[in-house]
């Protein structure tokens, strides 16, 4: 009898398959029946479960006070929240990362577990957002998980979305800035928003108000991820900002190149909103690329103008525990209008009124120049700042200035300008600032070298022709005072002034002016020899300065023809001129006054005597000589006889004190003073 061909293995496969089928239409029936319980319930009980499973993931409290539902709908997940909260971490300001008032999403399912999360349509109504750094800038309320371990929020794929009523809060503590900002209503469809994101809002930068709108001009592509164009403008301080540029992320903006436009009022305005403090400006506007990298902040292509000066180079912030601005400028031409707030005036006022009138406005007295602008000793301890600036020309009409080079560092409190370096009259003048608001007051000096430059380029500004004028100057101011402006540290001051004249020709028109020499000058100018040069030997007009007052310390030029000397003083306080100047002939002269041409008032409005009252005594001498003798005999009174000495020009090329200078014979002069005002 033959047996089934069946293998014997296969009675025992039977059974496993049922059972492996029973099992499967088990978990078929369990899935079914939580499908059907949570699509009959809505899922509602799973509401306190979400809680403490969502809080556990996300490190912080999540609830939900409203109505609550997760369940299949059919096949995507629908979850729907009203009150639902997102706790911030306890360093934060606000008690809430998240907020909203309704959340009607529907998930797919499978891309909760495996890459992007993929939200079908999401309906968001009465949101509310609050992203915050702490104050070390380490932590921030959007990255979930410990310190160092957490990973930022990514936002999801949405493809239909309809969002209104949402805020966004934003807050940087090292900046400082706070930021409220309203989004526009949001309706998207297919995955495509079709216009423009819009937000508004407003703010504070280290306790300065702005205004702000911006727009996300292709919204698509933050729904995928992708590059975001993004417009913003700002209002601040009389500025207007604008940021223009493609983001990868809605919220990112490291390293990523932007586009900036600023224009204001006044540049200095704008800067100061991040404590930094630079001289006033007229009207500006620039242009630049901003790229920030982490508490950097790197402007560079930086081109515009602020007044009728132009402006470029480079500019870097650096944000950390200190500010620090670094930066490194060139200007082509600076109009010398624009250049008034580097001591102080206000550019407008210089412009529309005189130097006189913006000293007067920084609260200097009447008819004063000096500025009583006080230091911005505070601002100045809060930052740190390196400057590089050349500039190619000052437009003026009166000062032939170019090539001007500056550094500048700003540490702590003290300000260095050195060295600042510019080419006057084919002249170099190099010179060390130093304003240290660390002492109280603050302790400025002052050392300004002049070296040799040709006078009649250098007057030629203020009508004097070159023609026949050779002559050369060089010189060194070196003063040191205390004050919080330029004034005060003025008044106050001690030390050298000091110009030295070598060797050179002068006009005889010039000279014989000066020393009122009326017949020389007459006779020469009916000779046709107005023009004819006279040689200058040597010369010297130096003052000592001691407590803001400048005495003539000597005033001595020897020429040709005669001997120039100068007594008197100026004072930095008052700013008040009393100099008398003095040409002794070396030769027999005939109608020669003798007298000393005085130069008194004060720096805004010097002026020129000639009238003397030693003239008027001389004239009251020939007149009683004319009446009591011979009409003849009156002009004796203005006779000079021709007795000057002339100078040892090796201490007035040492630019030497009064006391040390001699006659050319080696005797001590007395005709210059005691170097003290009287």
């Amino acid at each position: 009898m033959r047996t089934s061909p069946a293998s014997p293995a296969a009675s025992p496969a039977r059974p496993a398959l049922r059972w492996a089928a029973r099992i499967l239409l088990a978990v078929i029936g369990v899935v079914f029946a939580i499908w059907l319980v949570l699509f009959i319930t809505k899922g509602r009980f799973l509401k306190h479960p979400f809680e403490r499973v969502a809080s556990s993931l996300a490190d912080r409290k999540i609830s939900v006070a409203g109505d609550f539902q997760l369940y299949f709908a059919p096949l995507r997940i629908k979850f729907l929240a009203e009150g639902l909260r997102v706790a911030n971490p306890g360093w934060a300001g606000r008690p809430d990362l998240f907020a909203a008032r309704r959340i009607d999403a529907r998930i797919a399912p499978l891309s909760l577990i495996f890459g992007r999360r993929h939200i079908y349509t999401l309906d968001l109504d009465g949101g509310s957002a609050d992203l915050e750094w702490d104050a070390p800038h380490r932590s921030n309320t959007w990255t979930f998980g410990k310190p160092g371990s957490g990973k930022p929020l990514e936002l999801p794929r949405v493809d239909r979305a309809t969002i209104t009523g949402t805020r966004i809060r934003y807050v940087d503590p090292r900046m400082p800035l706070t930021a409220d900002l309203e989004v526009d209503p949001i309706v998207s469809k297919d995955a495509r928003i079709g216009k423009a994101v819009a937000l508004h809002g407003d703010g504070t930068l280290r306790d300065t108000p702005f205004r702000v709108t911006a727009r996300l001009l292709s919204p698509d592509a933050t729904i995928g991820r992708g590059e975001n164009a993004l417009e913003l403008r700002a209002w601040a301080a009389n500025n207007v900002i604008d940021v223009s540029g493609k983001l990868p992320s809605i919220s990112d903006i490291e390293g990523v190149p932007l586009h900036v436009r600023a224009q204001g009022r006044d540049l200095s305005e704008l800067l100061g909103i991040i404590d930094v403090v630079i001289p006033q400006t007229r009207r500006y506007t620039l242009t630049s690329q901003l790229v920030k990298d982490g508490t950097d902040y790197r402007f560079t292509g930086l081109a515009g103008r602020f007044g009728n000066s132009d402006l470029s180079g480079r500019l870097n912030i650096a944000n950390g525990d200190r500010l620090h601005m670094d930066a490194a400028l060139n200007t082509r031409q600076l109009d010398i209008i624009d250049a008034a707030p580097f001591i102080g005036y206000n550019p407008d006022i210089v412009a529309a009124k005189g130097a006189v009138a913006a000293a007067a406005a920084t609260g200097a007295g009447p008819r004063r120049v000096l500025p009583d602008a006080r230091l911005p000793v505070a601002a100045m301890q809060r930052f740190d700042a390196t400057l590089d600036w050349k500039i190619g020309v000052i437009r003026s009409r009166n000062v032939p200035v170019q090539n001007i080079a500056l550094k500048l560092v700003l540490d702590h409190g003290r300000l260095a300008l050195s060295p600042l370096t510019f080419s006057m009259a084919r002249g170099n003048v190099a010179s060390d600032l130093i304003f240290d608001t660390r002492q109280r007051p603050s302790a400025v000096s002052y050392d300004i070298r002049l070296a040799r430059t040709p006078m009649g380029q250098l007057l030629a500004g203020y009508g004097v022709a070159q023609s026949g004028t050779t002559g050369t100057i060089q010189g060194r101011l070196k003063l040191e005072g205390r004050g919080d402006t330029i004034h005060d540290s003025l008044a106050s001051a001690s030390g050298r002034i000091a110009v030295v004249m070598p060797r050179g020709t002068l006009w005889t028109q010039n000279a014989q002016l000066a020393e009122l020499d009326i017949g020389t000058f007459v006779t020469k100018m009916f000779q046709g020899k107005l023009k004819k040069p006279i040689e200058i030997n040597c010369g010297l007009v130096g003052f000592t300065v001691r407590n803001g007052t400048a005495a003539a310390d000597p005033i001595l030029i020897d020429t040709s023809k005669n001997v120039v000397t100068g007594r008197g003083a100026f004072s930095f306080d008052s700013e008040a001129i009393d100099i008398a100047f003095r040409a002794d002939g070396k030769k027999f002269s005939l109608f020669s006054g003798q007298s000393p041409v005085s130069v008194r008032g004060n720096f805004a409005h010097p002026t020129l005597d000639v009238i003397s009252p030693q003239l008027i005594g001389r004239a009251g001498v020939g007149l009683g000589l004319a009446v009591v003798a011979t009409p003849a005999a009156g002009l004796l009174a203005f006779v000079d006889i021709g007795d000057a000495k002339s100078a040892a020009c090796g201490p007035v090329l040492a630019g030497a004190s009064a006391a040390a200078q001699r006659t050319s014979k080696g005797k001590p002069r007395d005709d210059v003073g005691i170097g003290k005002a009287h």
